[in-house]
């Protein structure tokens, strides 16, 4: 156990809890709203950009969409690794507030257009301001914690994380039964009411000079400001090459390969191969609702973001307590715990069309983020030297990139060509029933099914599912996943025998020696 944690668990749960300040609280609050209006559009976003545009969706291919995924990645997770410097800098409420700007936009922009180019750069603005406000508002939580509260203190954000996740998905699974545009709208106006939250609070101390207004020339404070950019983005990049941090984040690239499918594939999976409608009868019968019944009788399915919710309603629930608990392992050690669960509940997730195991999985998989996601950032935030907060909570989004634009450029075609049930439809229809390949690609997307349906004399479409999955097994693309993921559990083990122990170690000592 460190220090820090058994600093806090000698205090207590409570009176660590009410030892944190008004800039934490705000923070918070900032981040509840922020990650309500980004998880209203992330939790269905995979679906829309495949569904037919008879429902409402953009009807761009699995391939397409793991190319938005990829460069969305790429803005969203790289950027803070520089501009983490910039916000150290510059100030992190200013940060922020540019941040909201930019999301804003973008959000108003997906309600705008449908077009793939068009599309795509309104989610590049998303991920964009995205990556401007993370090491923004989290240098504002590193720098109003302290070693005796930061375990606590984190699994609380990480726990407001997913409220605002939970929240987010629900109100859109409505929203979008009427129009994907309310969507796009409602999480602009959530992000905007976070301008007034930057109102009620002052930032903390950074460990260093704030930004000086003098009365300089505007082109010398130009030139002072793309002086002080390159500056700082190559220190931000000499200090991401420091061998230990370096392997690190490349471990933990690994398991956010696999983190990401939960959001950007597993929706795609419930919605083409779970039968959802078995919930909707459970609780149908369990409430007495009639509507409920017919609903799941027709065969109509809920939506797959609402499932995936699942996520993070037992984070809501349980992130502190857990962090509580794991609070006393090393972060390492618990890093390396998490991925193994993790890995397991994205298995039982995808592997059968069984609905209660796909909640089963998702829970499980929860269990594993909750021990293992919140200590990267308590543990980079552990690393940093003084007032370097915001260049290393920038570094906690480099593994995401990495791991997330690697798992995008895989999950795109091993689902296109092995998961996608149109496509399987498409394939079975001209290898085994002989039809004309131009024939099946000329079909529309909602008539595939049915097509396939029909030649088989099947009864429903459901059967026709059911009968696909058992030909071509989806299911296996998962083993894939969590092989990802094994390995980046194999690779923290690694890292932490070479390199966290001596650390730690090399920390005792100075924290034993005697003050000068």
């Amino acid at each position: 156990m460190t220090n820090s944690n058994q600093d806090a668990v000698s205090r207590g749960f409570f009176q660590t809890l009410t030892s944190f300040g008004r800039a934490f609280w705000c923070s918070n609050v900032i981040e509840l709203l922020e990650r309500w209006a980004y998880y209203g559009v992330r939790g269905g976003i995979a679906v829309y950009m495949v569904a037919a545009a008879t429902v409402g969706g953009l009807e761009f291919s699995h391939l397409q969409k793991a190319n938005i995924f990829f460069w969305w990645a790429a803005f969203q997770s790289l950027l803070p690794t520089v501009i983490g410097g910039h916000a150290d800098h510059y100030g992190h409420k200013r940060t922020v507030a540019f941040a909201i700007s930019i999301s804003v936009i973008g959000y108003i922009s997906m309600a705008l257009v449908n077009g793939y180019w068009p599309f795509f750069i309104a989610c590049m603005l998303v991920a964009t301001g995205t990556a401007v406000f993370k090491p923004g508002i989290q240098g504002i939580l590193a720098n109003s914690t302290t070693k005796e509260n930061a375990t606590l203190g984190w699994s609380f954000f990480y726990m407001i994380v997913n409220i605002g996740g939970f929240t987010g998905p629900l109100i859109a699974g409505y929203l979008r039964l009427m129009s994907w545009k309310y969507v796009f709208i409602t999480s602009a106006c959530i992000h905007s009411l976070n301008f007034i939250t930057l109102f009620f609070f002052d930032e903390p101390d950074r460990g260093h000079v704030a930004f000086e207004h003098n009365d300089r020339s505007l082109a010398e404070k130009i030139s002072r400001v793309f002086r002080e950019f390159w500056q700082v983005l190559f220190s931000s990049l000499k200090n991401l090459f420091d061998p230990p941090l370096m392997m690190f984040l490349a471990v933990f690239s690994g398991f956010w390969l696999m983190f990401m499918q939960l959001f950007d594939l597993l929706p795609n999976f419930i919605t083409d191969w779970v039968d959802t409608s078995r919930a909707v009868a459970f609780f149908g019968n369990l409430f007495g609702n009639q509507g409920w019944i017919e609903y799941a009788q027709a065969g109509k399915q809920i939506p797959a973001e609402w499932l995936i919710n699942l996520d993070a309603f037992a984070i809501i629930f349980l992130m502190l307590p857990i962090g509580w608990v794991f609070g006393r392992m090393r972060p390492v050690a618990a890093m390396i715990l998490g991925i193994f669960i993790a890995s397991a509940g994205l298995v039982v997730a995808g592997y059968t069309m069984n609905v209660w195991l796909c909640c089963l999985g998702i829970f499980v998989f929860a269990i594993g983020e909750m021990i293992a996601s919140p200590r990267k950032s308590e543990y980079l935030s552990m690393l940093a030297p003084p007032g370097k907060k915001g260049l290393y909570m920038g570094y906690v989004n480099f593994p995401q990139g990495i791991g997330w634009m690697l798992g995008s450029s895989l999950a795109g075609p091993i689902y296109q060509y092995y998961g996608d049930k149109t496509t399987l439809a498409r394939q079975y229809l001209v290898e085994n029933l002989n039809m004309a390949k131009e024939t099946v690609a000329q079909l529309p997307l909602d008539q595939v099914l049915p097509t396939l349906s029909k030649a088989l004399n099947h009864q429903s479409v459901q059967e026709t599912t059911r009968f696909l999955f058992s030909t071509y097994h989806p299911e296996r693309i998962w083993f894939v996943f969590a092989a990802v993921g094994i390995l980046s559990m194999l690779g923290m083990l690694a890292y932490d025998m070479m390199f966290e122990k001596k650390r730690q170690q090399q920390a005792d000592a100075n924290s034993a020696a005697p003050a000068a």
